[in-house]
């Protein structure tokens, strides 16, 4: 799945991908080239072996500053001649006609980002508003540096917040306060970030990659990368279930396959006190059940 990208750099070091929003000259603002290269991206780090945990930030000195308003036609890129149904989108979900025409291409990419295998991590080192603050809601950690803006800005232009973002920020900040940032569209700066749950920590800028890439090492060294994407998944897609009996199926098989492969490792270096040396593989060793 290897590709050379228009916006993107994609550097892999160590197990651990630094996915750049490389349009510094533009503030790393938001295209639908840059929305088609990242859901690339994650799919290529989901599918490589030698990814184990992914890192996401930009070049220069904004993280994303929005979608770019200077293109032409609709600046979303969306079909106007098209007048489509919430039955389109059901029955027509993958026609190319409505993916390109009036799919959110930013839901394309908070998708993406959801279907991941691996754990992600936001290193938001600037400018964060409108798409670059929703693209970093399915991203399972966000850390800010002090130069850190986050914006749901989308009530100053007249539309509505989109990239999954009214499923994924309530679950993240709480309902009435994810109501107080899409009404409000303020721009937070990095103390109000923290202070609202948006993001889990703010460092000093030149710490910003390495607090990230130690996360990122945490997460993974010493870990079964089949079970971290099973729990990855099982976190995000459980936790919107109605029942838990639900999870407790999904939770039940995932046992059951993780404790005849990898888990038979962990056990056996648990009782000889030794470090695990897990062999499953990610995607090729996922257990047959999975995206259940």
């Amino acid at each position: 799945m290897a590709r050379t990208y228009e916006t993107l750099r994609y550097e892999v070091e160590s197990g651990i991908l630094t996915l750049w929003l490389d349009r510094p000259d533009q503030l790393n603002a938001f295209t639908v080239t840059m929305a088609e290269e990242l859901v690339h991206a994650f799919e290529r780090a989901s599918a490589d072996d030698d990814v184990a945990a992914v890192v996401v930030t930009g070049s220069g000195r904004a993280f994303c500053a929005g979608m770019d308003l200077s293109s032409d036609g609709n600046v979303f890129g969306l079909d106007e001649n098209q007048q489509p149904t919430m039955r389109d989108l059901v029955d027509r979900f993958e026609d190319p006609v409505i993916v390109d025409g009036v799919r959110d291409t930013g839901g394309r990419v908070s998708l993406a980002i959801y279907r991941c295998l691996k754990p992600v991590i936001a290193a938001i080192n600037g400018a964060a508003v409108g798409i670059g603050a929703t693209m970093t809601l399915p991203m399972d950690i966000r850390i800010a540096s002090p130069r850190a803006r986050i914006g749901f800005v989308f009530g100053r232009l007249g539309i509505v917040p989109e990239a999954c973002s009214t499923w994924f920020l309530p679950r993240i900040v709480g309902m009435s306060r994810a109501l107080e940032l899409v009404y409000s569209a303020d721009i937070l700066d990095a103390d109000q970030s923290l202070e609202s749950g948006l993001v889990r920590e703010v460092v000093a800028e030149d710490e910003l990659l390495p607090t990230a890439y130690a996360l990122a090492r945490r997460f993974t060294e010493g870990r079964s990368p089949v079970a971290t994407a099973l729990m990855r998944q099982m976190l995000y897609r459980n936790a919107a279930e109605p029942h838990p009996l639900e999870a407790h199926r999904v939770e039940s098989l995932a046992m059951f396959y993780t404790s005849i492969g990898d888990g038979k490792e962990g056990v056996a270096a648990f009782l000889g006190k030794r470090a695990p040396e897990f062999t499953g593989r990610v995607p090729q060793d996922l257990p047959p059940f999975y995206p259940w």
